[in-house]
């Protein structure tokens, strides 16, 4: 069951470039709303700067960052218990453990990734959806449902060719046809919708580049919601 307290993870998208002032413009903005960030690394498969560099940053400015990586010498599975052994180990020194957190597909949670700390769930552009899986998964830590804004159909036409279990419905490209600032209130709208069903801890949300758009609103609507 989710906790009293709903959270809002705003990834923040890395730079291409040397210069962080992209990012700290994100993290200004984005700190509005966002309870913490998620840092992923290369997630569109472009060259960017390091995603620990860029959660140096976050926290330099007072934020929450957690890095996604990937490696090719080592298994989620494999990352957790070493991060458990080192979290136990007397080299570790810090009054906070650390914790582990897994990506969950909308379908059976496989056993393993139950000893994680928290979950991020795949991104969904459906309420419904989310809370038929939510129903089916037994979880003692936070739960976060995925949420991406798509700002263009352009966007959309490219997930949905890339990521088949990402397909964009009908129904929020047509919205977007006719405006392309729909993509922002259908995210807002879910982000609301999650909120409000009570079976989440919060959620991991994606802003790309509509980030101030998605924090005025949302900053308006979770305060009066």
């Amino acid at each position: 069951m989710a906790s009293d307290r709903f959270e809002v993870v705003c990834e923040v998208e890395p730079p291409t470039r040397s210069d962080l002032m992209h990012v700290r413009h994100q993290i200004g903005v984005l700190s509005r709303v966002a309870t913490s960030f998620l840092i992923p690394d290369n997630h569109i498969g472009r060259a960017t700067v390091s995603s620990i560099a860029v959660a140096h940053e976050v926290e330099r400015m007072g934020g929450r960052p957690s890095s996604g990586q990937r490696t090719g010498q080592l298994t989620v599975q494999s990352m957790i218990a070493e991060l458990r052994a080192f979290s136990d180990s007397e080299s570790f020194d810090s009054p906070r453990p650390l914790r582990a957190g897994v990506a969950a597909g909308l379908g059976p949670l496989p056993a393993w990734k139950r000893s994680a700390d928290f979950l991020f769930v795949q991104i969904s552009f459906s309420i419904e959806e989310l809370l038929e899986w939510r129903a089916t998964v037994e979880f003692d830590g936070p739960v976060y449902a995925g949420v991406m804004v798509v700002p263009s159909t352009a966007m959309a036409r490219k997930i949905t060719a890339d990521i088949p279990q990402l397909a964009v419905p009908d129904g929020w490209m047509a919205a977007i046809e006719q405006d392309p600032d729909a993509g922002i209130g259908l995210a807002c709208d879910l982000v609301l919708a999650v909120r409000e069903s009570g079976e989440f801890d919060g959620v991991h949300l994606v802003p790309v580049n509509r980030y101030r758009e998605v924090a005025a609103r949302l900053e308006r609507e979770l305060a009066t919601g």
